[in-house]
């Protein structure tokens, strides 16, 4: 079952000279782990943001937003606030900046469920302990302030709270990118676990390819706004399709990597008072050709690798010079 369909989804703010985001497609099925990968400024967090209707002042938008069969786009304030507080719930990247420091965490996991009648106080109360338990945490938690946790612990109230409407979709926007390195695989494991035994679909946005390998079934990967390849994990980061792609894992580094400079991708990611024609990519890429900066590609199917999908003219040239890209 499908519980995240984003088609041919656009999206343009006031003031720029291309879209912010532009013809994404990207789905998440029940139980499933989609990555999204790519530089700061690509696009992913506006995408995930995207599917809970939380737009800049300004937008527009076209395509198509659906969760379990609705379009987001197209819905009544009434009807986005239950989404969010029920179907749909987001884990945001620094929970210090998404939780009130003045007020008790037990008020901070009830108060949705509460306020949209989902919930008495009393059950909302046994609620949380009982998310707060699934996360690793007692329920003593409940009395205490935000700063009287830690970061890692504040993480966990965080996801217990996306838990608390029972969610068939939970957003992670960089979880672990505000914690050291033993509590970012202990937020991860803690994921992977809480949906195998809830059975959600995870949309996990990260620009840490090695943590993307290691938590997801399928990768969609981001430059620019568009999604230029997608396909299982395993598949893509073993045989990636796309010039992009291919420079992100050489980049990242490795125990096993030569000595040396680490490689990096010349150039910079186009801004968006940039006009764009042909393959937002083709400046920083090394086997690019006069094609590519006059014709975009489109994302397609490859041939003989099911679930695979790149947008290059050249994929079958992938690999070429990627070291130095």
């Amino acid at each position: 079952m499908t519980i995240l369909d984003i088609q041919a989804y656009r999206l343009r703010l006031p003031d720029t000279a291309r879209p912010v985001l532009d013809g994404v497609d990207l789905t998440v099925r029940a139980g499933e782990t989609v990555a999204l990968v790519g530089e700061s400024g690509s696009g992913k967090s506006l995408t995930s943001r995207s599917v809970l209707g939380l737009l800049p002042d300004g937008a527009t938008t076209g395509g198509t937003v659906r969760v379990n069969g609705e379009d987001v786009l197209t819905m009544t304030p009434e009807r986005l606030r239950d989404l969010r507080t029920g179907t749909a719930a987001m884990v945001f990247q620094d929970p210090r900046a998404a939780i009130n420091p003045l007020r008790r965490l037990g008020d901070f996991l009830t108060e949705s469920v509460r306020l949209n009648g989902r919930l008495a106080a009393a059950a909302a109360a046994e609620r949380a302990a009982e998310m707060l338990d699934a996360v690793g945490l007692p329920a003593a938690v409940l009395d205490r302030y935000p700063g009287q946790v830690s970061g890692g612990m504040l993480q966990r109230v965080m996801i217990a709270a996306a838990l608390m409407g029972d969610p068939a979709l939970i957003l992670a926007d960089e979880p672990t990118t505000a914690l050291d390195v033993t509590t970012q695989a202990e937020v991860v494991a803690l994921l992977g676990d809480l949906q195998e035994r809830f059975g959600t679909g995870l949309l996990f946005v990260t620009h840490d390819l090695g943590l993307a390998a290691a938590i997801s079934d399928r990768v969609s990967v981001m430059y620019a706004g568009r999604i230029v390849e997608t396909g299982p994990a395993e598949d893509l980061f073993d045989r990636p399709r796309h010039p992009y792609t291919a420079a992100l894992l050489a980049s990242t580094p490795r125990l096993d990597a030569p000595q040396g400079r680490l490689a990096a991708i010349e150039g910079r990611p186009p801004g968006l008072r940039e006009e764009l024609t042909g393959c937002p990519f083709a400046p920083r890429c090394p086997i690019a050709t006069e094609l590519c900066t006059e014709q975009a590609p489109a994302l397609l199917s490859i041939e003989a690798e099911p679930g695979r999908r790149t947008a290059c003219h050249h994929s079958d040239r992938t690999g070429e010079g990627s070291a130095d890209a």
